[in-house]
């Protein structure tokens, strides 16, 4: 069978735009359904992937995902009569008369969740595909499909941690000769990712897009200030479950769609709300610290309930919480667990793949196999890369080589020096990590790096840290791992080793921890031959990888897209393919 996955509530946004008006720009996230994306499926494997905001360049889009859809059939060369079915990872409709008891709600219903709406769309933007081939998959099922149907694994632990599904924040599943048996639910009145991301709006960022910063200024601060606010905030009950008061207070319309009561709370009892424009000090350093704390000690008390009561030692994880990389590390190493794997795009663009593999494991069509490095989106082809060249050819200049072995040695030696260069080759990540096909790399040994490329080049916050790209073989050399440890998807911290702690200050946090991704040569091996050629000159076979975008921007998609980052930014060098690109002297 061939079966489109896709996410995203395109009315969801504009619905609280009409009928809140006024409100903070950041205060419209508040809202369902954002990282719409499409995933085919062909007789149970994933071929494409992608994120919808990579074609319409609006981050984190919702919009229902047409341009995400037509990159799916035409890499695998199919039309949309060839496509047997479109699964939808929400299913709002065993919720129809919940909502249905306001009018406010009845109508966001109607507008942006139902199958109705759904279907509209389908019609506007897939004129001719029939109805009766639309089908629903409850969102947290489909964010478990996506972990445990490329996990590898025939039984293990899998665990969904989100803001929320249609009603739940959490979900926990047996998963087992390719069934997934729930196990337990947490409701979303007692969500570990909406307290996270109200936390996040309260310290000046946006809320379910920037928690990512929460945890990037985590390591600045002391636990200990705030540590009672959240051991109180979160209890952690007997049977693996948590409940949270604070989002309980509640009670009217308006205050449940906005969190108002539960956000007076943290203004009461917590600190004064930062304002973005405001600067960062300690008590919001402290706050962020004490946050990570709790969300570390939620993990490790839900996740290891129940692997314990289950007697399971492997576990899946996905939903956005899962993305949150030092909580990932903090579970890899209490031993709960003799292996974990997080499923590299787990945020809501990832339930559009789960729905897809969920409705080909119905099909008895699945393949389980451990996912590789998420290469799903687009490559372009040489004739696009040149037309592109082109097009700038009076603000440029172009040297080709003949093979990836030379294209390696001089971007190596670029990086070496101390350049700044842009990698783009291959095709394009599916999820929110570029993992070296769409990479922004530098020399992680070099004191002042981190600070210039976040100022010349992403023009973000200072206080975030850059991640390591490094080959498999070195792993263990440099962090604190085992050798050979795989993490090729960038979403655990571990520790730098203490005596190289001072010779990585680009990519060594505060605490001493790095966001690591591991390269292969045989997943990634265009990447692992750049880290190869970087270590015959350093002696490290390691990069600064950083995803190829500037602040408030998706990550490139195109060749032209490409360039005009390259030349709107501080980069030094872009490597399309084998062929190096600079700026022509004046």
């Amino acid at each position: 069978m061939k079966i489109l996955g896709i996410s995203g509530f395109e009315n969801s946004m504009p619905f609280k735009r009409a009928h809140w008006p006024g409100l903070e720009e950041r205060e419209y996230r508040i809202s369902q359904g954002h990282d719409a994306a499409a995933a085919l499926v062909i007789d149970g494997v994933t071929v494409a992937a992608a994120a919808e905001e990579r074609f319409n360049r609006q981050k984190h889009s919702a919009r229902f995902p047409a341009g995400a859809i037509r990159f799916c059939l035409s890499e695998a060369g199919l039309s949309l009569q060839d496509v047997d079915e479109i699964a939808h990872g929400f299913d709002y409709a065993p919720y129809r008369k919940i909502y249905a008891i306001d009018s406010t709600t009845a109508r966001l219903y109607w507008g942006a969740f139902s199958r109705e709406a759904l279907l509209a769309q389908v019609s506007r933007d897939l004129p001719g595909f029939p109805e009766e081939r639309v089908h629903h998959v409850n969102h947290h099922l489909a964010h478990a499909a996506s972990a445990y149907f490329t996990s590898g694994w025939d039984e293990c632990l899998v665990i969904v941690l989100d803001g929320m599904g249609e009603t739940q924040s959490a979900s926990i599943y047996h998963a087992h000769d390719g069934k997934l048996d729930k196990l337990h639910e947490i409701s979303a009145q007692d969500s570990i990712g909406i307290l996270y991301s109200l936390v996040t709006l309260h310290l000046g960022f946006d809320f379910n897009s920037d928690e990512y910063k929460i945890m990037g200024l985590a390591p600045y601060g002391d636990p200990e200030r705030f540590r009672p606010f959240f051991e109180q905030a979160v209890q952690l009950c007997p049977d693996g479950s948590i409940r949270i008061p604070a989002l309980r207070l509640n009670r009217t319309r308006d205050e449940r769609e906005h969190y108002t009561a539960s956000r007076r709370h943290l203004e009461d009892n917590l600190i004064k709300e930062r304002r973005p424009e405001q600067d960062i000090a300690d008590e919001h350093c402290d706050v962020a610290a004490a946050l990570q704390e709790c969300l570390d000690k939620v993990m490790l008390h839900i996740c290891g309930h129940f692997g314990g009561a289950l007697g399971l030692r492997r576990l899946a994880l996905a939903g956005g919480v899962a993305l949150n990389c030092t909580a990932n590390g903090r579970l890899m190493r209490s031993g709960l667990f003799d292996e974990i794997y997080v499923q590299p795009a787990a945020g809501d663009d990832g339930s559009a793949l789960g729905a897809a593999l969920y409705r080909a494991s119905r099909a008895g069509e699945i393949h389980n196999v451990r996912f590789t490095p998420p290469f799903l989106g687009p490559a372009h082809s040489m004739e696009k890369i040149e037309a592109s060249l082109g097009e700038f050819g009076d603000c440029i200049q172009v040297r080709r080589y003949d093979t990836l072995a030379e294209t390696c040695t001089e971007a190596a030696r670029l990086i070496a020096e101390g350049r700044v260069i842009a990698w783009y080759r291959g095709r394009m990540e599916f999820g929110p990590r570029a993992l070296g096909h769409r990479s922004i790399l530098a020399d992680p040994g070099r004191p002042e790096m981190r600070d210039r490329i976040n100022a010349m080049v992403k023009m973000r916050e200072a206080f975030r840290p850059f991640a390591p790209a490094v080959s498999l073989e070195q792993v263990g050399q440099w962090f604190d791992v085992p050798p050979m440890t795989e993490l090729p998807y960038m979403i655990t911290t571990v520790d730098v080793r203490e005596e190289h702690r001072s010779q990585l200050p680009a990519i060594t946090h505060v605490n001493g921890s790095a966001r690591v991704q591991t390269v292969s040569s045989k997943d990634n091996p265009a990447f692992h031959a750049l880290l190869q050629a970087a270590g015959r000159i350093t002696g490290r076979e390691m990069v600064l990888n950083t995803s190829f975008n500037v602040k408030g921007q998706p990550i490139v998609n195109t060749p032209q897209e490409a360039i005009c980052t390259f030349l709107g930014t501080g980069i030094e060098f872009l490597f399309l393919e084998n062929i190096l690109v600079s700026r022509r002297r004046q």
